[in-house]
Formats: C-alpha cells, structure tokens, sequence
C-alpha cells in the first residue's frame, strides 16, 4: 500500500467556503497518494482495505499556511517592538540580516527556524531569506528535508539600505539572482524559489525591470511589502513620482500578478486604486495583524478585500510578528477586524472564527494550489490537535473546542500528527 494512503480517524473541521465550516465528529479523512478524497461518517466500501490512523476524540483540522515570514529575523523576535517600521529596520532588520553573510551564523540560526517550523501549525510557508546565496541555500535544503512545502525568496537590494546588505548594482543584484535561481529552480522538491524585491524603496527601476524579465524567463511567483506604513508610502511616492500607487510600481515592472503569481504582504493603508489593481491582477494579500500592530502600522481592511474577491491569507511576519503561531495570528486577525469596525468603519463587520479559520487554510493555502482543506481532490496537509491540556468543566462541541483551541492553544494545547501532502511528519 502506499505509504501516502490511509484513513484518519477523529473529529474533523474544514472550511468548504469562507464562512461555512465543516465538522464530522469522529469522522474519517480518506487520503489516497496525498490526495484526499473525502471525509465521511463511516468508511465506504471501496476504502475498507486503507489503514486507519485513530485519533479517538482529538482535532482534525488541515494543516496552515503562513504566507508571509522572514526566516533572518527569527533570532531578534520580541525586541523592538517599541518602534515604528523603517526605524525597526535601520535599528534591528538590517544590522541582523547582514549577519547573513557568515555561512556559520545563518547556519546555526537557520536552523533553529526550521525546526521550530516543523513543529509549529505551518505545514506550507512563503519566506524571505536574505541577499546571501550561500545562506539562502542552506535554507532552502533545510525546509526541504524537513518534509514542509514552502517558497523561499533571496532578496534584491541596491538602494536605501545599509552598506552590508545593498548589492553593488542592479546587473549584480540580477546576475546573482539569476545564478541561485539556476542552481535552485528544480533542486528541491519540497522548497521553490519566488523573486523577492524587498520592497519598491531598495530597487531601483532597472533592479526591478530585470527582475520582471526574470519572472518571465522562469515563470515564477513573486513576493514583496505594499502599503504597509503612511511613511512608506511617501517614500514610494517620492522615488516613483511617475506611480498612480505604490502598487503601480510593481504593475509597471511585471511584477503584480497577471503573469506572476503575487502575494503581498500587509496592504494596510491601499488606495482605492491600488485595490482595483490588486483585484484585477488576482494579487494575494498576506495579512499580518501581529506585526501592524507591534510596528504601529495600522489595521488593513480585511473585511474590504474579502468583498472584493481579493485573493487573502494570513502572515506571522516574525519578526514584526513576535512568533510563528497561525493560531495566535487568527486570534489577532479577529480581534483587529474589531477595532477597525468599531474605529473605522462600521459598515466592515468584523470576522468570525470560521472566516479567519479560512484564511489561515484554505485561504491562503491556494496559493500553493489545492491545498488547506480536506474537500476531495485537496493535498492532504493536515493537524492533529490534542486539546485535553486546556482544562474546562464546560461540555463543549467540536465547533467550541476548535474555537478555544485557537485563543487557548498556547496554555495546554499540542500538536501531536502532522501531514504534508499526505506524508506524516515526525514531530520529536
């Protein structure tokens, strides 16, 4: 039998759309080659002869995909978190990220990031790396050997940043990264590479017009910041005079979608122009309710993005984010939708638990594909969730044991099975 097929037995939620979520108590989750192909309350015959991986009354949710996170930035978590976003960067990011350089540190940091990954409710990740090919790499085999589907992005910079980490021009920002994509295109097959300009304020016009080229030649997703601080945003308006929006920038250059499959993380202060081009572009939004908060940026509109039919997930941001929990990330995403409503705008309702349950699966799982739920024809990325640690006298449904588990987990909550793509990952 296929190492990838089997039944999973136990108490099984999903999202089948964004405010429908689905629960079997102790259902099954029939997985064939990594494939699902359903969930039912009793096993149909013609999968009788699958194995069956009993889970008595713990949690089955599909695994999470963090779709934005700087994988440098891990060691300086939950410091700095008194200062706004470019201070942030000039005083922690970049000092930090030029440590990059020294193949021993990125090494040791790298991976201690990876292991904490495999162990976390991510089972697919969109990540940052550094300048550094050499440290990018080591990243790159890491998460790949650990069994977690995931795009990794070495950045381009050549302007407006510190010494250490500007490259000394667009052609040797292109040269290097056309080089490392080489190498890494078809390496792994766990890990891809996405282009990564940081942001429009570090690459100049030619740095991003070759990487446009780039993105045609290999065909690749793209990643980057947009419209995350009112700073910023100047900023981009300044260097870019020409720009309708700070969106524009990455639009003129090939590097919004249409062609390049986009995600962009924060979006918190978009114009009404900057969303159109996001809706008629299909550009992903990341959001990152920790890091906006942590780093004054403000509360993105989620809600507005959701009614438009725009693409969204959510993103830990680490280290704008303080940690790597998609659980606290959806606790957060719920809790900011609230404010903007009540300081905002009131006519953008807040989200509910199924809704931020749905961006962290299959939301922002579809920028993997078919992944994020367990509806037939999905990856079976998947989460087994032992909730007996948080303590209660209350009689709750699977529905309420999956809510408190999202605000909870972190006082007695673990994750004790995890699957990607239908392959156990083994945990200790």
């Amino acid at each position: 039998m296929n190492e990838k097929s089997f039944i999973i037995r136990g108490n099984i939620c999903y999202s089948e759309a964004r405010e429908q979520l689905s629960v079997t108590d102790r259902g099954y989750l029939v997985c064939c080659k990594g494939i699902s192909r359903g969930v039912y309350p009793v096993i149909p015959d013609e999968y009788r002869d699958l194995p069956v991986k009993d889970y008595g009354d713990r949690l089955v949710i599909p695994g999470m995909t963090d779709l934005h996170v700087h994988a440098p930035q891990y060691p300086f978590r939950g410091l700095g978190m008194d200062l706004e976003l470019l201070d942030w960067l000039n005083t922690h990011t970049f000092p930090e990220e030029s440590r990059y350089a020294e193949l021993e540190y990125a090494e040791k940091a790298y991976q201690i990031f990876v292991d904490d990954l495999k162990k976390s409710a991510s089972t697919r990740a969109v990540i940052f790396a550094t300048i550094h090919i050499p440290a990018t790499e080591f990243l790159m085999k890491q998460l790949d050997a650990a069994g977690l589907k995931t795009y990794v992005g070495k950045v381009n910079m050549d302007q407006n940043c510190t010494d250490t980490l500007r490259e000394k021009d667009a052609e040797a920002s292109l040269d290097r990264t056309a080089a490392w994509l080489r190498e890494t295109a078809e390496k792994y097959p766990n890990t891809r590479p996405i282009l990564t300009p940081r942001f429009a304020p570090t690459c100049s016009g030619p740095l991003l017009e070759g990487l446009g080229k780039l993105q045609k030649k290999y065909g690749l997703p793209v990643q980057s910041h947009l419209s995350e601080n009112l700073s910023e945003i100047a900023w981009v308006q300044e260097l870019f005079p020409w720009s309708s929006c700070y969106g524009n920038v990455y639009e003129h250059y090939g590097l919004f979608g249409k062609e390049a499959k986009t995600v962009m993380a924060h979006c918190v202060h978009s114009s009404d122009r900057e969303v159109e081009l996001m809706k008629r572009n299909g550009v992903y939004v990341a959001h990152c309710p920790q890091s906006n908060i942590n780093l004054s940026s403000g509360i993105a509109p989620i809600r507005r993005y959701l009614e438009e039919g725009i693409p969204t997930g959510l993103g830990t941001d680490m280290a704008g984010g303080a940690n790597m929990s998609m659980f606290r990330c959806m606790a957060d995403a719920i809790g900011v939708s609230k404010l903007y409503w009540r300081l905002a705008d009131q006519s953008r309702k807040p989200l509910t638990m199924e809704e931020a349950f749905f961006l962290a699966t299959k939301g922002g799982g579809s920028f993997f594909g078919k992944t994020g739920s367990f509806e037939e024809g999905y990856e079976v990325d998947a989460l087994v969730l032992d909730d007996s640690g948080i303590r209660t006298a209350k009689e709750l449904n699977t529905k309420e044991r999956l809510e408190r588990y999202i605000y909870l987990a972190e006082e007695g909550g673990q994750i004790v099975g995890k699957y990607v793509a239908g392959k156990e990952l083994l945990l200790s």
